[in-house]
């Protein structure tokens, strides 16, 4: 995108200043330090209900599409503190949990004990950017 597009996308061309803390969302992976990355307004709870959620993303420029992660949990969320948002089928917020790092994959399976819980959104813990949905697995 150019400056226009990027102004019209509520979107900006930044370079990582750390190996950690610029966490792409399609790769699943963190930005290396120098990297650029685009941080971009992105509506991760697309619902018509109380809890429809926005917040800021990164996407690394050249990011390729992480393989779906079936039954563990993805580094890039493994070695940060998640808040993990649980919600129903209608898009209602149900539960919510902290994870500090490595606890992310019991807290997971805690939430989706329940039933009523058809997927959750882990969030960094700190400045709360989206960092990927987790579904629950079907056979």
């Amino acid at each position: 995108m150019d400056q226009e597009q990027r102004a019209a996308n509520l979107a900006e061309l930044v370079t990582a200043t750390s190996d950690t803390g610029f966490p792409c969302r399609v790769s699943l992976e963190d930005a290396a330090q120098g990297e650029a990355v685009m941080l971009l307004h992105h509506v991760s709870n697309d619902v018509a209900r109380p809890f429809r959620m926005a917040h800021a993303i990164y996407v690394r420029q050249e990011a390729k599409r992480s393989v779906p992660w079936t039954d563990r949990v993805p580094p890039m969320l493994d070695r940060r503190s998640i808040g993990l948002r649980a919600f129903d089928g209608e898009g209602m917020m149900r539960k919510a949990m902290l994870a500090a790092p490595g606890e992310g994959d019991g807290v997971i399976r805690a939430l989706f004990a329940d039933d009523s819980i058809a997927y959750i959104h882990a969030h960094n813990a700190a400045y709360g950017c989206f960092l990927a949905a987790v579904e629950r697995h079907h056979d």
